[in-house]
């Protein structure tokens, strides 16, 4: 039996200083990964990691290991932090408690962007990367399978993800708020990702003046910048470009602030101090926050976007209530049939066991009684068949019944299976998780 746990934080436990600190790319989360297998090579492991939230998602045997103490030291521990600097924002969740908060996540209902269309194709990449790496198993595979699927279900069919409903489209929202126009304006993305690509496809339907695409590696800014009619910039001149741009936002995979307090300092003494917006939606943040010092600056990071996400969600109640209604019917489905799955081989067992028992018992009785015909033969044996099945179908309607993926059901499960002798061991029990 497999006991599914969840420690996580995201925008609503947690601040952006802490979120950044748990923050994985692609290459950190394989490398965790493979030391969290070594550490606990029984259990399933699964990283998400995005802007908005760090979640780690845990298969392990009913009284195996990791606890949740042991995991969160284990995280602590990769990422360098104090355990205590991290607990006070986490939040544990275990058997259908984690389900629907999963199946919540992958449908955009607990972004910060309610139908957000970008967190199932993160959710679908960290399955793929768990799974390449052979950290999932028949617990988490069968569950983010039918966590994709219920997203795909609630953004195909309500209506929660029509209209700006990304980061990037917020963060043009929030842009508008502070200029009328933009035929003037020169607008730049740092950074030529997926995440930059959506912020230039909502600003370039504003018109602005000119559109600048900053990155590392020239070819991609180039490439980026043909799509939408902009011009690529060299990164060594990112001081330069920030002198010449009045919108800037930044989206890049730094583990460092890619712009500091000097040098927005030489930029706002190039453009004379002229007001210039910084929009940072990158984790870790690109933007040094002592850069909010200077009178002419306007930062803003993602948590900052509370405000536009917030009117957001007061108008589309309707959407999200028909999304809830979806996840939590796909909830109950998964739930079942998870119990299901892992109550049909015990339930066999525990028939086979008894049937056996009492055929033991009947053929050693029925040598005995040697005068009675086949009829009556067969009229016994039917009783000793009937009487297993009376006497089982309680037990066996309490774990059918239990409404847990690993609560009363799997307790029930776990005392037939010593009591009775079901499993292929039969050593003592471990203490139970506190």
């Amino acid at each position: 039996m497999q006991r599914l746990l969840l420690i996580g934080l995201n925008h609503t436990t947690a601040p952006l200083e802490v979120r950044e600190k748990l923050a994985f790319d692609a290459i950190s989360s394989q490398r965790a990964i493979e030391t969290l297998r070594s550490q606990f090579p029984e259990c399933e492991f699964l990283i998400l990691s995005t802007c908005n939230r760090v979640e780690f998602y845990a298969a392990r045997q009913l009284h195996g290991h990791p606890r949740t103490d042991e995991l969160l030291a284990a995280i602590a521990e990769l990422r360098d932090v104090p355990v205590d600097a991290v607990r006070p924002h986490l939040y544990e969740k275990t058997g259908r408690e984690a389900v629907g908060h999963l199946f919540h996540v992958a449908s955009s209902l607990d972004s910060m962007v309610l139908g957000e269309t970008q967190i199932l194709g993160q959710v679908r990449s960290a399955y793929d990367a768990a799974s390449s790496a052979g950290a999932t198993g028949v617990t988490l595979n069968p569950l983010f399978q039918r966590a994709i699927g219920v997203g795909r279900q609630v953004l195909s069919g309500t209506a929660l993800s029509e209209g700006r409903l990304s980061v990037a489209s917020v963060a043009v929202d929030y842009v508008r708020q502070i200029f009328d126009h933009f035929h003037d304006k020169t607008v730049m993305s740092l950074g030529a990702g997926d995440m930059a690509k959506l912020v230039l496809q909502h600003f370039s339907e504003l018109k602005p003046g000119r559109l600048l695409v900053v990155n590392r590696t020239m070819d991609r800014a180039e490439a980026l910048a043909r799509l939408f009619a902009g011009v690529a910039g060299d990164f060594e001149k990112l001081t330069e470009h920030l002198a010449a741009s009045d919108v800037v936002i930044t989206s890049t995979g730094s583990h460092e602030p890619v712009i500091t307090r000097s040098m927005m300092e030489t930029a706002l003494k190039i453009r004379r101090y002229k007001p210039i917006v910084l929009i940072d939606i990158a984790l870790p943040r690109d933007i040094d926050s002592a850069v909010s010092d200077f009178e002419s600056v306007y930062l803003y990071n993602i948590d900052d976007l509370q405000q536009v996400v917030q009117q957001t969600q007061s108008k589309r109640r309707g959407a999200i209530d028909a999304a809830t209604r979806i996840v939590m019917q796909a909830v109950d489905e998964f739930v079942a049939s998870h119990r299901a799955r892992q109550l049909g081989p015990a339930i066999e067992k525990l028939y086979a066991h008894h049937h056996q028992i009492a055929q033991d018992e009947l053929l050693r009785t029925l040598g005995k009684l040697s005068h009675l015909k086949e009829d009556e033969k067969a009229q016994i044996e039917e009783l000793a068949r009937r009487i297993v099945n009376k006497l089982l179908n309680d037990p066996i309607k309490a774990l059918r019944a239990a409404d847990d993926l690993h609560g009363p059901s799997s307790q029930y499960l776990h005392a037939l299976e010593r009591l009775f002798k079901l499993g292929d061991s039969h050593e003592p029990d471990p203490p139970q998780d506190p």
